[in-house]
């Protein structure tokens, strides 16, 4: 009888669950949550699933081999022209991608495990605030080019101010999934979802000021372009890069990409509010529309201009404030000065700040 006994113990875990006899009547949402790690395909009820629908496969791995293709080109654009901070951050969120889009998949073939579940939505959530640090590196440049007096920040703070929003974006973000993540009852799940909601909603601010002090530049080149004075106050150093048409798509490429990852954080945020168990969470057509084709469109036009064809050697410089080429030349020769004193050289052609 102890044999027995001890044989029917042994086949329950620390919770007192039998993997291989899962009682799918209960309704105990403690009991549920314990025994899905145990569930598969066919063995437990629809309704035990992380969301409502098994993601399409066929859809999220076109959305992941789109994502792959991207990666490929930004390394091979970023090596090639040497923007390597440029190439950080969009290569990290196109990675982001590439995590979500494969815990997608994993959730297909088990949608009862909470792991595959984070897998598909913290990295989704995430991942789009780097790619705007990107853009953010981008426009500072461009001020540079067309002329500072235009903007009512200096150039080198689009990066440092918008940059570092976007790190508090990522950090709470990054806490709420972690917490939402490990979270052992309904109460702290939605505590960590609320913060993600938070980080999301200082994303899609800090991303609103920024398209405003955008168009505000716009605003005041063009009054400045119809009264004449903008030749004056436009750095000759890129008098070809501004005549050059492929800078203004490039322009055109920034602001389509940062108004599609808009529309898609304002999608996240609705999505999140509700809940895991709300509507806009669990209807895949709404987020295979504002999802992937948002972030893929958005990569992709960046990537068809990509900063280091468009800037060529002036991204160095254009990231630095360079606007003369006497200063260009008087920061090379600090460059050597600091080169025989044993410092580490300033990278000149292709650097970045």
């Amino acid at each position: 009888m102890d044999a027995i006994f001890h044989l029917v113990t042994r086949a329950l875990d620390a919770n007192g669950i039998d993997p291989d006899n899962i009682d799918v009547t209960t309704t105990d949402p403690l009991k549920i949550a314990m025994s899905r790690k145990y569930c598969k395909v066919g063995t437990c009820p629809e309704t035990w699933q992380t969301m409502k629908y098994r993601p399409n496969i066929a859809g999220n791995v076109i959305y992941m081999l789109c994502f792959f293709a991207l990666l490929s080109a930004q390394l091979w654009f970023g090596i090639r022209s040497k923007t390597w901070s440029f190439m950080g951050t969009m290569c990290a969120g196109v990675l982001g991608e590439i995590v979500g889009y494969i815990g997608r998949v994993m959730l297909n073939l088990n949608p009862f495990l909470m792991n595959n579940f984070f897998v598909n939505l913290i990295p989704l959530t995430i991942a789009p605030a780097l790619l705007t640090a990107g853009i953010y590196m981008c426009l500072g440049r461009v001020i540079v080019a067309i002329g500072a007096e235009s903007s009512r920040l200096k150039p080198k703070m689009y990066t440092y101010v918008f940059v570092g929003c976007d790190v508090l974006s990522l950090i709470l973000q990054a806490i709420g999934g972690g917490m939402a993540a490990t979270a052992r009852d309904a109460k702290g799940s939605r505590r960590g979802v609320d913060i993600m909601i938070a980080g999301l909603v200082s994303q899609v601010i800090t991303m609103t000021l920024f398209l405003a002090l955008w168009a505000d530049v716009a605003f005041r080149t063009r009054r400045a372009k119809v009264s004449g004075s903008v030749s004056r106050t436009q750095p000759m150093m890129y008098e070809s890069l501004r005549t050059n048409r492929n800078f203004t798509l490039f322009q055109w490429s920034l602001f389509v990409a940062t108004i599609l990852i808009f529309v898609r954080c304002l999608y996240r945020v609705a999505e999140l509010w509700e809940g895991f168990s709300g509507e806009l969470a669990n209807h895949e057509s709404t987020f295979m529309v504002f999802e992937g084709p948002m972030i893929i469109i958005a990569v992709t036009a960046i990537t068809l201009f990509h900063p280091g064809r468009i800037f060529g050697d002036l991204w160095g410089p254009a990231g630095k404030g360079v606007r003369s080429t006497g200063k260009l030349m008087e920061h090379a020769d600090q460059s050597v000065q600091l080169n025989n004193t044993g410092y580490r050289p300033v990278e000149q052609r292709g650097s970045v700040v």
